[in-house]
C-alpha cells in the first residue's frame, strides 16, 4: 500500500469493471485510446504501458484511494502521448492532476 495514502476499506475498494471505467474516461477526456486495460498482480509497480498501448495496472491498486489511482492513471494515459517523464510529461501531468474540471 502507498504509505502517502489513507487506508481504504473493503467496502470502498471499486471492482474491476468500474476501475476499467474510470480508466476510459480518463482516456477520453486526455485524447487517448489505449489498445488493451489490463488488471493483475504486479510485485514491483503500480502499472505499465507498452510501445503498442497495452496498460497494466496493478490489482493492489483496485484498494487504493481515488486520488492516488487518478494519479496512476493519468500518468499511465500521458505514456500514450509522451513516451517519456521528460518536461511535456510532467506539465502535461500537473495540468491534468490539478485541473478541478
Amino acid at each position: 500500500m502507498n504509505p502517502n495514502t489513507r487506508w481504504v476499506g473493503l467496502e470502498e475498494a471499486v471492482p474491476v469493471d468500474v476501475f476499467k471505467a474510470e480508466v476510459l474516461a480518463w482516456a477520453r477526456r486526455i485524447g487517448v485510446e489505449p489498445r488493451e486495460v489490463h488488471v493483475r498482480p504486479m510485485k514491483k509497480k503500480w502499472a505499465s504501458c507498452s510501445s503498442k498501448g497495452r496498460l497494466t495496472f496493478n490489482s493492489d491498486l483496485l484498494k487504493e484511494s481515488a486520488a492516488f489511482r487518478r494519479e496512476v492513471i493519468v500518468h499511465e494515459l500521458l505514456h500514450l502521448k509522451v513516451p517519456n517523464h521528460g518536461p511535456l510529461f510532467r506539465a502535461l501531468l500537473r495540468a491534468y492532476l490539478h485541473d478541478p474540471t
